[in-house]
C-alpha cells in the first residue's frame, strides 16, 4: 500500500537534509536509508537529467523511501547598477562567470518527478502552484514544503501542501524564505517556530536548524515536529560530496562562528565566517544572478585549497560535524550507541 502521509515514510524521526551544490549525494541518501532515516537528493543547480539519474541510482540501491527537494525559481533582479558594481568589488571579470538569472530548469524537474514520482518531494524558496501540488499528491508523492514563518506555513498549508520542513534561523546554507528580502519576522528561532507554525495548520512539521545530536533531536519532537532534519551532521561523512577542504574547515578553530551572509550567492546563507564573507557584506539581493557569477571564483579556491573565498555553509553547531559515516550519525542522533 502506497503512503499517504510524511509519517509513513518515517522509519526513525531523522530527515538527511538536501545540500545543494555537491554535499548531497545518491550515496548519502542510500546509506540514510538503509539506517532508517529520510534522506533528500538535492535536485538544486542540476540539470533534470542529472537528477533523474542520481534517482534511478537510489532506487537500484534501496527501496526503502527517500524525496527529492527542487528549488522554486523567483524573479530576475532588477538593479543592474548595484550588482554590477558588486561584480566589479570580486576582482576580474575573468575569475568570474556569467551573472545571469534562470530557473535552475525548474519545469524540466517538475516533468521529471510527475513522471518518475519518488516518495517524497520537497520545495525551497518558495511555494509552487497549488495545482502542481495536487499533480505530484495524485503521482503518488507527499509534497513537503520549506517555510521560515508562520505566514509562509499558512500559505504553503493553503496550496495543499502534506507536510513541511520548518527552517529555524539556526540552520546552515541558504535561508528558505519565499522572498529575497529583510523583510522582518524570518527570524524565528527553531523551536520558538513551531509552535507558531502549529498555531495556524495542523501539518506534520520536518524540524530543520542547528540540530546535531539527540538531545536536539527529543527537544523538537517535544515541541510537536514528527521527525528532526538535519544537514550540517552529516556534511564530514564519507559518503557527503562536500569538499574535503571544507569538510576539514568545518573543525578547523581559527573558524569559530556563522553568519548570515549573501556575499557567494545573493540570497541570506548561513555559513563559516570567512575572509571573503567579512570583505563583501554589501552583496544585495541577487538571485541567482551571484551565484552564477561566482561559481566559478569557488571552484578555484576549492581546488587550490583556499578556504577564505570558499562558501563554507554550515549551521551553528557545526563544531559537533563528525568523521564518521551516515549510519553511525543516525545512530547518535536517535540516542543509540554508535559502534
Amino acid at each position: 500500500m502506497p503512503p499517504t502521509g510524511l509519517a509513513d515514510l518515517l522509519r526513525y524521526p531523522i530527515v538527511v537534509a538536501p545540500m545543494a551544490g555537491g554535499p548531497s549525494t545518491a550515496a548519502l541518501v542510500i546509506a540514510a536509508a538503509r539506517a532508517g532515516a529520510l534522506g533528500f537528493l538535492a535536485a538544486g543547480y542540476k540539470t533534470s537529467g542529472a537528477m533523474a539519474a542520481e534517482i534511478a541510482a537510489v532506487r537500484a540501491a534501496t527501496s526503502e523511501p527517500f524525496g527529492v527537494n527542487v528549488f522554486v525559481p523567483g524573479t530576475p533582479y532588477s538593479d543592474a547598477a548595484a550588482l554590477a558594481r558588486y561584480l566589479g568589488s570580486l576582482g576580474t571579470a575573468a575569475d568570474l562567470g556569467e551573472a545571469t538569472w534562470d530557473d535552475d530548469s525548474f519545469d524540466g524537474k517538475v516533468a521529471a518527478l510527475l513522471a518518475d514520482p519518488p516518495p517524497a518531494v520537497s520545495f525551497t524558496f518558495g511555494c509552487p502552484p497549488a495545482g502542481l501540488i495536487s499533480a505530484l499528491r495524485d503521482a503518488g508523492s507527499i509534497v513537503a514544503i520549506t517555510v521560515t514563518s508562520p505566514g509562509e506555513a499558512a500559505v504553503a498549508a493553503a496550496a495543499g501542501a502534506g507536510a513541511l520542513c520548518v527552517q529555524g534561523f539556526e540552520a546552515g546554507a541558504h535561508r528558505g524564505t519565499f522572498t529575497n528580502d529583510d523583510a522582518p519576522g524570518r527570524d524565528y528561532g527553531l523551536l520558538s517556530l513551531i509552535g507558531e507554525v502549529a498555531a495556524v495548520t495542523g501539518l506534520p512539521q520536518v524540524a530543520a536548524g542547528g540540530i546535531m545530536g539527540p538531545r536536539q533531536v527529543r527537544a523538537v519532537l517535544a515541541a510537536g515536529a514528527v521527525a528532526a532534519q538535519c544537514g550540517t551532521a552529516f556534511l564530514r561523512c564519507p559518503e557527503s560530496g562536500a569538499h574535503p577542504v571544507y569538510k576539514a574547515a568545518l573543525a578547523d578553530p581559527r573558524y569559530t562562528a556563522t553568519t548570515l551572509t549573501r556575499a557567494f550567492s545573493g540570497r541570506p546563507a548561513r555559513g563559516l565566517v570567512n575572509r571573503f564573507i567579512r570583505d563583501h557584506a554589501d552583496a544585495p539581493a541577487a538571485y541567482p544572478e551571484i551565484n552564477n557569477a561566482t561559481r566559478p571564483l569557488r571552484a578555484a579556491a576549492a581546488a587550490r585549497g583556499d578556504t577564505e573565498r570558499m562558501s563554507l555553509y554550515a549551521g551553528q553547531g557545526y563544531r559537533s560535524a563528525a568523521e564518521q559515516p551516515a549510519g553511525e550519525v543516525i545512530e547518535r542522533l536517535c540516542g543509540a550507541p554508535t559502534r
